[in-house]
């Protein structure tokens, strides 16, 4: 009887137990089944690549599909129609990458509070009211119109479902696990989604509320300068020799511009400035095998896994290879048998804010052209996980939505706190079908025709046939606008300022088999200043489109291995151009000893940002404090404002050493172009000392870099930390940070026979415990391209083709 009580005790103990491992505690798992031997986070390490032991329902196919996964876990699908090749398409992406689509989908949408609770909640409602799920409920009903399109998204959406149907807890991809949430349907309404993320990440960033105040601060002349000029270096995509052969429509302009005065930023979030990539093309005339040679790496955010998943996809009337988004159809970036393409973000200014006048407090009308219009509404529901559903109303005028602004503003500033967004992603749109005809494209007509309907993200698309042809083409819907409109906040009441009509296709920039045997694009300004258009200013600066150029005017007898070289260029334009000047201004009798050592450092650099070197590392930190000590006094202001770009702060230092612009505002004090330059020498070497010792042998610009492939859901232990690169975001290896080359590929138009070779940091498993994770990192980091396998015809069964999939 006396045991009793212990026998209670221990029984109350197991329960509490048995309790504690089967709920949830916080953001953490159920420890019980988290840590199953059998069924937990250790039921996803995998000792081999991928295996054949997968079970298909009976009606996953309509006739047999086979896949083909080569040495790197890539799979080649085989198909006879479209409806199972795009079924398996999403099947085997799923079974690769299924936590990355469902994570991008719930970013993109604003969803992500149904997994992570109320920490997300902002995001969630910044997505909604920007109009994410909009844009996709609107790309949808277009797409709804077209059979072949609604078909194929229909189809890769069983295939994705087929395969989460196929899972039980013990084979959930191991974050599931980690959050304790379960696969959610997949719609196709998910892949205009995806497609809506990517305008946002690619032409979702606007300057507008920064460019009104920095109007309002220091005044049109400053900002056509230094904001909207260009650097005489400068060479835009499309060769400035191109004549115009078009009349182009005409648009005027307000006789006395809106001025929003000051105005709070009312983005929490922006896309990084720097997304962007290279691409360049030469003819036969400069090749040694006697035909085109395409090159294109696109500068995105380096994760684990990759943005890109890489296979091929064959059927009827299709033989296509290269990298498609997990999530949608196709393929984006590739080669056929017949041509190649690459892409480079345009960058046009394609969301534009409105500033609204509303009748009342109730905003149900508001003014436009002096008529009191009615606004419309639409209900967002953002669940929360551990928490009550949250019900945001959104306003929407003909603009679009209304992004609404609170903020506490001195009396003697006028803030607009209600903005409405114009933006191209909440038009209708079809992109797929633009890759769906693209992938079958054979020549440089077909290759015009896929883009005639396509809309955004904008792009300069280079072009590749193995009939000899090369092409550059900007493609995207541009909105016909006046000069600078909508480079600030725009008059929501006056339908000047709307988007009332748009620079027809055929009229974008473009070049076709150029006498000079080459094109290229690097995110600067499409074409010269005589094209007729206004579209917009946010264009990368001239550093590495000129330097691509330089190599390739010089180039003969190219070869894929020129091409892998040049991928890895790391040389420095913007160093080239103000280093010099710098030192030739600072004092050196004011410099230290130390000082002068540091200094001296930098004569015989050869502005290649090596990552064993030292000097890019100096530079660069210079020129931070530099850039800092030249624009900071002058933006002492509490409201967002626009800086100069790179390039054109580099213009003024050098041609410009006695401007105005050196004196500090803030204190009234007249300084020289040598002042800073000295101050801001030593406050780098202080900052330099600070942060990595007194020793510059542990300042090698590799080691300071901070090149992290973190994980996409930001799980500690799944990414790749400290990978020892060169580069920076003046070179054409345009590494910063974990920002750049997320794919870099050649590909070579022989008429014999099409070959490209490729790369992307990552692996084609999302899966941690697979050792295919990491797979191409180091192959990456060598600067090394794959020779990509790809297949004209089905292979037999043998050793290294083993079949590893049939649907039928």
């Amino acid at each position: 009887m006396k045991r009793l009580p212990s026998l209670a005790a221990t029984t109350l103990i197991t329960a509490l137990i048995v309790y504690l491992l089967s709920v949830p505690l916080g953001p953490l798992p159920p420890a019980g089944s988290f840590f199953h031997p059998a069924m937990g986070f250790w039921a996803n390490a995998e000792t081999v690549g991928v295996t054949g032991d997968i079970t298909f329902p009976a009606s996953a196919a309509t006739d047999p599909v086979d896949v083909f996964y080569d040495e790197r876990g890539v799979p080649h699908i085989f198909a006879q129609n479209d409806a199972d090749l795009y079924f398996a398409q999403g099947y085997v992406t799923a079974r690769d990458r299924l936590f990355q689509m469902e994570l991008q989908i719930r970013a993109a949408g604003g969803t992500l509070s149904e997994w992570l609770g109320e920490t997300t909640i902002e995001y969630d409602r910044h997505q909604r009211r920007l109009g994410m799920q909009y844009g996709a409920e609107q790309a949808i009903s277009l797409i709804a119109e077209n059979d072949t399109i609604r078909s194929v998204l229909q189809s890769y959406a069983d295939g994705v479902n087929a395969y989460i149907n196929s899972l039980s807890y013990e084979t959930y991809p191991l974050e599931y696990k980690i959050l304790n949430v379960e696969p959610a349907e997949w719609k196709p309404i998910n892949t205009a989604l995806l497609l809506k993320y990517m305008t946002q990440m690619l032409a979702g960033r606007s300057d507008d509320f920064s460019m009104s105040n920095t109007i309002a601060h220091f005044g049109e002349e400053f900002v056509n300068t230094y904001l909207s000029g260009r650097s005489d270096l400068m060479e835009p995509i499309v060769p400035p020799e191109k004549e115009w052969m078009f009349n182009p429509a005409t648009i005027t302009p307000p006789n006395v511009r809106f001025d929003p005065s000051f105005t709070d930023d009312i983005q929490p979030w922006k896309p990084d400035p720097l997304n962007g990539s290279n691409n360049w093309v030469v003819d036969s005339s400069k090749t040694a095998g006697g035909y085109s040679i395409l090159s294109n790496d696109m500068h995105l955010n380096m994760s684990m896994p990759s943005i890109w998943y890489e296979m091929q996809l064959h059927a009827p009337g299709v033989n296509v290879y290269g990298v498609t988004l997990q999530g949608t159809p196709t393929v984006i970036v590739g080669f056929n048998e017949a041509i190649a393409w690459g892409l480079t973000n345009t960058g046009a200014d394609v969301m534009d804010w409105y500033s609204i006048t509303f009748r009342d407090e109730t905003k149900t009308e508001y003014l436009h052209d002096g008529e009191w219009l009615s606004v419309s509404e639409r209900i967002e529901t953002i669940r929360v996980k551990g928490g009550p559903a949250i019900t945001d109303t959104l306003i929407f005028t003909h603009h679009g939505p209304v992004y609404e602004s609170g903020e506490i503003t001195p009396d003697s500033e006028t803030i607009q706190q209600n903005h409405a967004l114009r933006w191209i992603a909440h038009d209708q749109s079809n992109e797929l079908l633009t890759f769906y005809k693209l992938n079958r494209a054979q020549d440089y007509s077909d290759f015009k025709e896929s883009f005639l309907t396509y809309k955004a993200p904008s792009q300069n698309i280079n072009f590749a046939a193995v009939d000899g042809d090369i092409a550059l083409q900007t493609v995207g819907r541009f909105p016909l606008k006046w000069q600078f409109q909508g480079r600030s906040v725009s008059n929501g009441a006056d339908s000047r300022y709307d988007w009332n009509d748009f620079i027809p296709y055929e009229q974008n920039p473009y070049s076709l088999n150029p006498g000079r045997g080459f094109l290229s694009a690097a995110n600067q300004y499409p074409a010269s200043p005589d094209y007729p258009y206004y579209l917009g200013e946010s264009f990368a600066p001239f550093e590495r489109g000129r330097r691509i150029n330089d190599l390739l005017g010089e180039m003969e007898s190219i070869r894929v291995d020129d091409f892998e070289e040049m991928l890895m260029d790391n040389f420095s334009y913007h160093a080239y151009r103000l280093l010099p000047a710098l030192q030739l201004a600072v004092p050196a009798d004011s410099l230290s000893d130390e000082e002068q050592l540091y200094l001296s450092r930098l004569d015989d650099w050869d502005f290649f940002n090596e990552a064993e070197a030292v000097e890019p590392t100096i530079f660069h930190y210079w020129w931070q404090q530099f850039y800092d000590h030249l624009w900071a006094n002058k933006y002492d202001t509490i409201y967002p404002m626009t800086r100069p770009d790179r390039d054109l702060t580099v213009d003024l230092v050098v041609s410009n050493p006695e401007s105005v612009w050196y004196d500090n505002v803030h204190t009234n004090k007249v300084e020289a172009l040598g002042d800073i330059a000295l101050g801001s020498f030593r406050d780098a070497i202080d900052q330099l000392t600070n942060e990595h010792g007194s020793d510059s042998d542990n300042w090698q610009w590799g080691a300071v870099r901070n090149t992290n492939l973190g994980h996409i859901g930001s799980i500690p232990g799944m990414g790749v930390k400290n990978l020892f690169t060169g580069g920076g975001a003046e070179s054409i290896n345009a590494i910063r940070g974990s920002h750049g080359p997320s794919w870099r590929m050649v590909v070579e138009l022989d008429p014999d026979g099409v070959r490209g070779y490729g790369v992307y940091p990552g692996g084609q498993s999302g899966n941690p415990g697979s050792k295919t994770y990491d797979e191409f990192v180091n192959t990456w980091l060598e600067g090394e391209l794959y020779e990509l396998t790809f297949l004209r015809e089905k292979p037999q069964e043998r050793d290294d083709f083993p079949l590893l999939v049939r649907f039928e």
